[in-house]
């Protein structure tokens, strides 16, 4: 999928960018597999804003996408459209199953309208086939990971990620992910062969600030003009830096603050974290 660019007609489409949606072979979703999505604001069940610079934003329907693929093991599904999806990074493929049965997977890198999947421990391992890590050969590239087995994929499904299986043991997987964390997953954990596709998401140019609140993001707003009360680095007369680090309204700090548990049982299988900026 390539880039599209615009002539500078405005000074907002001076550097704006889009994709050009080659790959999209359909507008229209599948209904049975569609739900309405309520949006929340940032809002928890009590009302109070618990994620900031939510709001607003086109409507968008969700759809329901199959990260587990346990209960069509051994079927063969064909591959009718490549979708775009508002709700994530990823295009998203409409599998037709050969006993009738519709399902919406992540679409990965060379995936193409007609090409055939399969699911389960006897699926060879190609690109958007669904299988268990021990039948998967070393080096190959996978996405949407389960972090527990039958879970259904909750790693890498972002657009152009992918992990690589680096080693087997007994009972573990070592997989070394597009953050460069080495880590083991339960070697009878699911993945999905390929690089998520839509790679190219990454270099588009939102180029004006009407087109994020489209996406749902509002304004953020700087600490330093807050007041004490709102935030750290709030109040004083006139611009002055705060005396402390760049941090969030809570406190912590945006550079080297630590926001993971230390207790967290998963601390365990991580061989070496992520190499930091």
């Amino acid at each position: 999928m390539g880039i599209k660019k615009f002539n500078p007609l405005t000074p907002s489409l001076r550097q704006m960018t889009k994709l050009d949606y080659a790959e999209i072979t359909t507008d229209e979703p599948e209904k049975t597999l569609t739900e309405t999505l309520v949006p929340t604001g940032g809002r928890n069940n009590r009302g109070l804003i618990t994620c900031r610079h939510k709001g607003s934003g086109a409507k968008r329907l969700y759809r329901q996408i199959d990260f587990k693929r346990l209960d069509r093991d051994g079927v063969e599904a064909k591959v009718a459209t490549i979708e775009y999806d508002p709700n994530r990074t990823a295009n998203i493929a409409l599998l037709h199953y050969t006993d009738g049965v519709k399902r919406y997977i992540l679409a990965p890198k060379g995936l193409k309208v007609g090409m055939r999947v399969t699911n389960g421990e006897k699926a060879e391992p190609e690109v958007g086939n669904c299988l268990p890590l021990q039948n998967i050969p070393l080096g190959l590239q996978i996405h949407n990971i389960e972090l527990n087995p039958g879970q259904g994929g909750k790693f890498v499904r972002s657009a152009g990620m992918a992990a690589t299986l680096m080693a087997k043991e007994q009972y573990l997987a070592i997989l070394l992910m597009p953050s460069g964390e080495m880590r083991k997953v339960d070697i009878r954990c699911r993945a999905t062969i390929g690089v998520v596709g839509n790679e190219d998401q990454a270099m588009v140019n939102i180029g004006k600030a009407g087109r994020t609140r489209h996406m749902g993001i509002r304004p953020t707003v700087r600490g330093s003009t807050m007041n004490p009360i709102d935030h750290p680095l709030g109040g004083g007369e006139g611009r002055r830096a705060g005396g402390k680090h760049f941090c969030s309204p809570t406190g912590v700090y945006a550079r080297g603050g630590k926001t993971r548990n230390r207790k967290a049982l998963s601390n365990k299988m991580i061989i070496s974290r992520r190499k930091k900026k």
